[in-house]
């Protein structure tokens, strides 16, 4: 075995073990528990009146607004205590905390999309078919209304940290309920110059679309940190190979990267070094390596001395090779 046949499995004996600390996730949790805060006051006056609105109206679009606009309102909420779990401290049998209630948060926010878009889906086909009779004037003025009252919630949201799939859950919703006001607006429009009471259904139905996509996204990713794949566009096979090809290292195996929470990558990974290597010092190359080149911080590498016997494989014995008799 070579200095750089480096992934295979096997265990060395030796010394070295290092560990590498780094913590600092929910910074910022006080700011976006206010900005949350504002935007649900928003949310929640303007849905009563839409409410209202969408009854007199007769108008899908509108109702289905105001349902997304519930649903917003229970996303923030969401988002909020999930948040102040997040920051307590870890004690007892949970050593990272409560971290992963962001991600419970993020899975919930995304059924709820999905569950939503599927409802309107079915809602907005029946209204296609039989067009109920939609008074286009109403439409308009609310859905006005609530885009500037969604561009409010939605830079409100912005300015959170989107890192977060939970504060990233909550934001989709309000995008998504903008979007709605705006194709709202559109068909309210198209009904009141027209009489076309189908552009309700239709303006439904683009926006159940923009609910499946949100709520697939976002199951999607809070799914991977459940099953403690590595971070989205992280390869653990490069990162593998570029330990294997620092100074000194002489094998890595048991390899692992993992999200504890959105934007907490965790990783830790035996490393087999040269004998008479110096391991504090590669462990803390790898460790330079890891947080530089791919925002790594919460490290545990243990790092020993290779075999001696290892670095003797393929070689000739004493006296054998190209010896003449």
């Amino acid at each position: 075995m070579t200095d750089r046949d480096k992934h295979a499995h096997g265990r060395g004996r030796g010394h070295g073990h290092g560990h590498g600390h780094g913590h600092g996730h929910t910074v910022g949790a006080g700011a976006d528990h206010r900005y949350l805060t504002a935007a649900l006051v928003l949310i929640v006056g303007f849905m009563a009146v839409e409410v209202t609105v969408g009854v007199i109206a007769h108008s899908l679009a509108l109702i289905s607004d105001a349902g997304h606009m519930l649903t917003d309102a229970f996303a923030i909420v969401f988002a909020m205590i999930a948040i102040r779990i997040a920051v307590r401290p870890p004690r007892g049998g949970f050593t990272y905390g409560l971290k992963r209630a962001e991600i419970i948060s993020a899975q919930v926010n995304g059924i709820t999309l999905l569950l939503l878009g599927a409802y309107f889906c079915y809602a907005g086909i029946g209204r296609l078919i039989a067009p109920p009779d939609v008074q286009g004037g109403y439409l308009v003025i609310t859905g006005i209304a609530g885009v500037a009252v969604n561009i409010a919630a939605t830079m409100l949201l912005g300015k959170a940290d989107r890192r977060s799939l939970n504060v990233e859950g909550a934001f989709q919703h309000v995008l998504n309920d903008l979007y709605a006001f705006i194709g709202t607006t559109v068909a309210g429009l198209v009904i009141w110059l027209t009489g076309w009471g189908r552009a309700d259904a239709i303006a439904a139905l683009v926006v159940a679309a923009l609910m499946l996509k949100a709520g697939w996204g976002l199951v999607r990713d809070s799914g991977r940190v459940f099953m403690e794949a590595a971070p989205a566009g992280m390869d653990p096979a490069e990162i593998g190979r570029r330990v294997a090809a620092l100074d000194q290292v002489t094998e890595v195996h048991d390899l692992h990267v993992w999200e504890v929470t959105s934007g907490y990558a965790a990783m830790s990974a035996h490393i087999l070094v040269a004998p008479g290597a110096d391991c504090h010092a590669v462990r803390q190359t790898v460790e330079r390596l890891v947080r530089e080149e791919y925002a790594v911080d919460h490290t545990t590498f243990q790092v020993d001395h290779a075999a001696p016997e290892v670095f003797s494989i393929g070689r000739p014995e004493p006296g054998t090779g190209d010896a003449r008799p």
